[in-house]
């Protein structure tokens, strides 16, 4: 009420004069204002109450930067990028929102698997590819929880203990199948030469034995994930389909029946196959499964069997193709053959993001030629997706990012590659940040698009991640 209503006002003699202000008038302003205090005073110890610590990890950053933790798209704008591709190349920012790592959640097992020590430097991927899963959890942008492991072949031993210092469960496991116990004659003399790694592959498949996690995710050293992948296991822990989000799941063939359950997502390397190839690989650095001992013991059977007859593959069918003989081979076997309604094929355009060419010729003037490798009549490039869309990526055909490749030509083949190598450098320095160290390194190559974590073009100019791992540089 306002203050002239509550004084009033009276006309005497031709004048205006104030009349005195009526007791009852007074009584229901003082009771508003009571009831006005106590209610702020109450709201005030709501907020307390509810009020979201960032987690221990991440209190480095905050602390250091009195800023909310650094972008999941872009922390830091790319000028090289800006000039040669315009301001697309560095897209807006989108803060991360800590919550607090006490939230009751459930936890997603990651798994990488090493097979032996190569020349590629595994602790760089491993880092990197562990934080970025924790910007990517509970701890920044999603609503899960996460655990990361490392299961590595006696083989590989010596280079899966750096990993202990990261954070990872070490898992020693030796091949689900050894090659003298394989009965296919074609399988058991020519598997330990087939792919990147023989029969050391098949270790990958001892993610399925992680069954304390309701989803598990098995990713090569050299992915990173930009956003949460909740969406995929939200699909896979709901109590029936009823209760299904797909809008968020990006489908690879929407026109296909949804299984009833879901035990696996994937993504699929057109690039191995003609595009007339019936049962197509997988690609090998990307599967979210469900853990299961039944499944892992019909995998065994499978390898144990093995195949017989060369120029085949399994039951016959499925193969050849490279890496057809282990992980390649084997999950579209027993996904699209044996249990054909239980797997869903995800785009790679938006998970495990290769920066492929969609067609079986070369690419001119940014224009793909040739067919399809899908085998459909139009088929999108990869290539051309926004840098929003994509929740994870894979540095195969992009080259890896501890190579410091600048990639900075103005053509599709490079502009994607550019651009995810700048968000694994972005992720590097804010891994660096959140032990209390600098956001740049001395490097001078590129400054604004390496974070100073390169000193020149090729792989002798990488700085590498320098221990104490988790904690200040010391001086």
């Amino acid at each position: 009420m306002p203050l002239q209503g509550l004084l009033g006002r009276r006309r005497i003699g031709g004048k205006q004069r104030r009349s005195p202000i009526p007791i009852q008038h007074v009584i229901i302003v003082g009771s508003l204002i009571i009831v006005a205090l106590y209610a702020a005073g109450l709201l005030m110890i709501v907020g307390k109450g509810h009020s979201v610590a960032p987690s221990s990890e991440n209190q480095a950053v905050v602390e250091k930067t009195n800023a909310p933790m650094r972008s999941k798209v872009d922390g830091s704008v790319d000028a090289g990028s800006n000039g040669r591709f315009g301001k697309d190349a560095n897209p807006a920012t989108q803060p991360v929102q800590m919550l607090s790592s006490t939230t009751d959640a459930e936890t997603i097992g990651w798994a990488v698997t090493i097979t032996g020590c190569g020349s590629d430097p595994i602790t760089e991927g491993a880092a990197v590819l562990k934080h970025a899963v924790h910007l990517t959890s509970i701890h920044g942008n999603g609503r899960y929880n996460y655990k990361m492991y490392a299961i590595y072949h006696p083989d590989g031993e010596a280079c899966a203990l750096t990993l202990k210092d990261l954070g990872y469960e070490l898992i020693q496991r030796e091949t689900p199948v050894a090659v003298k116990d394989i009965e296919g004659k074609f399988l058991r003399e020519k598997i330990e030469s087939n792919g990147c790694c023989g029969e050391k592959e098949l270790v990958k498949l001892e993610a399925y034995t992680l069954t304390e996690h309701p989803v598990v995710v098995h990713l090569d050293l050299d992915v990173v994930v930009l956003k949460p992948m909740d969406a995929l296991f939200d699909m896979m822990m709901a109590k029936s389909p009823d209760d299904w989000d797909t809008i968020n799941v990006p489908i690879m063939w929407p026109e296909k029946s949804l299984p009833e359950k879901v035990n696996a997502f994937f993504t699929r390397d057109y690039n191995m196959v003609g595009p007339g190839r019936t049962y197509k690989p997988v690609q090998g650095g990307f599967l979210v499964l469900r853990p299961d001992m039944k499944v892992y013991e019909e995998f065994v059977r499978i390898i144990k069997k093995g195949i017989d007859k060369e120029g085949t593959g399994w039951g016959g069918i499925v193969g050849p193709f490279y890496g057809f003989m282990t992980f390649q081979g084997l999950i579209p076997y027993y996904y699209d053959v044996l249990h054909d309604n239980e797997a869903i094929e995800l785009s790679r355009c938006i998970y495990n993001q290769m920066a492929d060419n969609p067609k079986d010729k070369r690419t001119i003037n940014d224009i793909p030629q040739g067919r399809c490798r899908t085998n459909q009549e139009e088929c999108e490039d990869c290539r051309n997706r926004p840098l929003e869309d994509v929740v994870s990526a894979h540095f195969t055909l992009c080259q890896k990012p501890w190579l410091c490749l600048p990639q900075d030509s103005d053509i599709i083949q490079l502009r994607l590659c550019r651009k995810l190598h700048h968000q694994w450098y972005r992720i590097r320095s804010d891994l660096e940040q959140s032990w209390g160290r600098e956001a740049f390194g001395n490097g001078t190559y590129q400054k604004d698009h390496f974070f100073g974590f390169c000193t020149k073009h090729g792989k002798l100019g990488y700085l590498d991640i320098e221990k104490p791992y988790g904690a200040p540089i010391p001086k």
